[in-house]
Parts: structure tokens; sequence; C-alpha cells
């Protein structure tokens, strides 16, 4: 026993320790606190970690005051990542952050290499903490606006509001006192607040967006450099977006500007569409910028053919962007994805996944229909690498603009309009591949596949496409739940 017997009295059911943070980023005591609850052997689930103003669990039968290890106790052990990404992670609003850390610390003693597993379930949920920090403290760096006010003896003084989504203010306080360095500021926010005088760094408790100032008389002048620094001629409506997202918008004084310039490029795009002089050096940024600039696409001999181009439909957000081949013959007179005998097989194994296709982006990566005529027929032809590459632009536009999750691309053309090179469906089938924009990639027979089948083989096929499918629904639910 590596602690006094007298603070583990009691069975293991109805007792627990609870562990009260002073602050709700206290990495530092968390660490003190966690290490002495490994030392003396106590399990995850004996353990309530509460931030300030909440309480213990209210379901166990008794509390037990914190155990003290014995000087001979032994040392706990933590990988460096494990270190790194709790650091961040322990800023997370998540309430449960400091439990999923002491889980993840009172697994190391027993496995070392935990943090490289991939696919456990703790290991994904502690990055996905640490990048969601990161991606906070980056906004605020990029977006705070500090406000020029009296500060009551005639100096200046410089006021900034801003809304972060964890609790990053203090962890951020010395990259504000670095950059500002000679001014005296405050950042005001509704989860405390920092002030630097030009020597010491202040903080105080939550404020509110009355407590700051709406303007200043400089803003003005910031505006009118703003718009003469615009250049329309590489706007990317929704990089701008994924990067400046429009909860931002109401404390930069520039935002003011910003739909008037989008429109203003938009129509300018708009117009060389309508007339057929488009030249693809600049990939629209909406999803009907694209519908109609795939009209006019002739960039390889598909789009020669008596044919008519095929939007994806579906949410702009979805969590879940399926990938065909090309439209086929209904396709291309319907002017919808997959409404053929292939599209009607997908929607039931859809529906068996529980895959709703209202709720899911479909797609192609060929937008026309490639075919040789028969008589009155029209016979499909498998579009070749170079068109499929050549189409690629298209369908990362609409990858770029959707944002999904989780891609499931059906068909080794739709693979390689994805990945950009050939695979084999049978060696990636049933595992993700990740993408360079943080997507994953998950790859399948095309249903159309199973239509030209019979008998065992179909059978066969088929149980794979339906796992194919599960596995998807599965892990779509994960990353979105």
């Amino acid at each position: 026993m590596a602690c006094s017997q007298r603070d583990l009295q009691g069975s293991k059911l109805g007792t627990y320790y609870v562990v009260q943070l002073p602050e709700p980023d206290d990495f530092a005591f968390w660490r003190e606190r966690a290490r002495g609850l490994v030392q003396c052997d106590v399990p995850p689930d004996w353990v309530a970690w509460v931030e300030p103003g909440g309480s213990g669990n209210l379901f166990a039968h008794g509390e037990r005051r914190f155990p003290l290890p014995d000087a001979d106790a032994p040392s706990v052990r933590a990988s460096k990542r494990f270190l790194k990404l709790a650091r961040n992670a322990a800023l997370h609003s998540d309430p449960e952050r400091f439990a999923l850390l002491y889980r993840l610390l009172w697994r190391h003693q027993s496995n070392p290499r935990c943090m490289e597993d991939k696919a456990d379930p703790d290991v994904r949920r502690i990055e996905e903490l640490d990048k969601a920090v990161r991606r906070d403290s980056h906004k605020m760096h990029a977006f705070v606006r500090f406000r020029q006010v009296e500060d009551g003896e005639g100096g200046e003084h410089y006021v900034a509001w801003f809304e972060p989504d964890h609790h990053i203010v203090r962890a951020n306080a010395g990259f504000f006192m670095r950059r500002f360095a000679n001014m005296n500021w405050s950042i005001l926010s509704p989860r405390g607040c920092i002030h630097w005088d030009g020597q010491t760094m202040r903080e105080s408790g939550p404020a509110q967006r009355s407590d700051a100032p709406d303007g200043d008389p400089v803003e003005d002048l910031w505006k009118s450099y703003y718009a003469s620094i615009f250049n329309p001629a590489r706007l990317k409506v929704g990089a701008m977006l994924s990067e400046m997202p429009r909860k931002y918008w109401k404390n930069m004084p520039e935002a003011e500007l910003i739909s008037e310039l989008i429109a203003g490029a938009q129509a300018r795009e708009a117009g060389m569409v309508s007339a057929g002089t488009l030249e693809f050096e600049e990939r629209p940024e909406t999803l009907e910028a694209i519908d109609k600039a795939i009209h006019q696409c002739r960039k390889c001999p598909i789009g020669e053919l008596d044919n008519h181009a095929v939007m994806g439909e579906g949410p702009a957000d979805a969590a879940l962007m399926i990938v065909g081949e090309q439209p086929g013959d209904q396709e291309d007179q319907k002017g919808r994805p997959f409404v053929g005998p292939a599209g009607q097989l997908l929607d039931e194994y859809l529906e068996r996944a529980g895959i709703e296709r209202r709720e899911t982006y479909v797609t192609n990566t060929v937008k026309h229909f490639k075919y040789v005529q028969r008589g009155k027929r029209r016979i499909h032809q498998s579009p070749a690498a170079k068109e499929i590459d050549t189409c690629r632009w298209w369908i990362e536009a609409e990858r770029a603009i959707v944002k999904p999750r989780v891609i499931l691309a059906l068909g080794a053309s739709a693979a390689r309009g994805m990945l950009g090179k050939t695979v084999s469906i049978s060696k990636v089938r049933g595992e993700p591949i990740a993408i360079e924009d943080g997507s994953e990639l998950w790859v399948t027979a095309h249903p159309s596949y199973l239509l030209r089948l019979d008998g065992e083989a179909r059978d066969k096929q088929a149980a794979l496409f339906e796992a194919d499918l599960a596995a998807v629904k599965e892990r779509v639910a994960e990353l979105t739940g």
C-alpha cells in the first residue's frame, strides 16, 4: 500500500475522492493531485474532478478525504506526448476533461505506450480537445481588436472584447504581453480578464460585452485601409469563413465591409460564368457557383459530348460526403446524382445502415456522363485516369465548401478522384485513410458492381458493402457525437 490505510478505508462501491480545482485551467494543480492519486493506487472511477462552482458525484455514498502517498511510493510515469496534449486539453470547456486526463495517466502506469494507439477512444478524444484549444488560441491571436479609451488620467488605454470557446485567456496572456509590450491594455472576456500596464500582468473576473467600448476614431482609418488591400481576385469565401468564422465579426471593425466586398467579387464571377469566359484559375467558393461553372467546363473530351453536367446535392455542411464515379444515363437526363438503378440500390443499403441520404452530400468525381452511342442507347464508358484527374478540380472545390468529416468513395474511380492515385479496393476498404484537409476517406465498391453480380458472388460482395456502410455510419457518429 503506497499511502495511509486510514485514507483508503471502505469498499470500492460508494467510496470516492472529490478533487476541487481552484481554477478551471489549473493544469499544475491537476497534475499534482493526479500524481498523488496514482501513487495511492486510486482508480479513475473513484475520483470526481470538480471545477469551481461545481459539486461532486451525487450518486456516490460517501466522499473520502484526499489520500497522502507514502514517502516510498513509486514514481508516476507519463509520456512526453501525453503531457504536451494534456496541458492544452486541460484548457478545454469539456467538464469531463480532467477525468479523461486522469484515466489516461492511470493507463500509462501499466501501458506506457498507450498514446500510440490512434484508434483508442481516449487517445482520439484528447487529440480532439488539444486541436480545439489550439484553434481557439489561434482565433484569439488573430481576432482580438483593441479600441482606445481614456484611462482617467489623460493617458491611453486599449480595451478588447473576446469570447473564447475554452479557458484560454490566461494561457495566452504572454503572447499579448510580448506583442503589445509598450501599451496599456485589457482583454475582457466572459471567462475572465487580463490587464497589462507595461510592467505587471493582472487578472480579474469575468466581464460582459457592455463593459467593452463599441468603437474609436481610429476605426474609420482602419476600415479604409482594409478595403484598399482587399483583393477580389484572390477571394476564397469558404477558406475565409473557415479561418474567420462569423461569430468573431461583431468585434472586428472591418467585418462591416466584408459582405459588400464579397458580393461585388461574386457578381463579377457570375458574369464571367454566364458569358462562358470563366478561366478556372480560382475555384468558385459556393456550391451554386460550382454548379454554373461545371456546365461551362470543356477541359476534357467528356464535356464535349451531348450531355449535361450533374452537380452534387445535399446539405452544404454535411458530415458525410458520398462520391461516385460519374452520372449515368438517367442522372444526365434528370440532372441529379444517383437516381438510376445504382442509386436506388445505394438508397436501399443506406437505409439499412441507418444513414439518412437527405443529411448526406452525394456527388460524383466526374461531372459529365461518358458514353458511346449504340443505336438509340447510350452505353456507359468508364472515365480515363486523365479525365478523373482533370475533374478533381471540381470535387476538391465541393469538398472545400462542404468540409465533410468522412468521405465514402464508391469505386476505384471515386477513390482516385479523392487521392490522385489508383488504389485497390480490396486492400484499402474497411480502414480510414487520412486526407490532408483533416477528413477521413473510406473506400468501398460502387453499387453498380453489385448489379453486375448474381448468386454467391453477389451475396459476398453485398455483405462487404453493407459492412462498409455500417462502419462509416459508426465513424460519423463518433466524430460528430
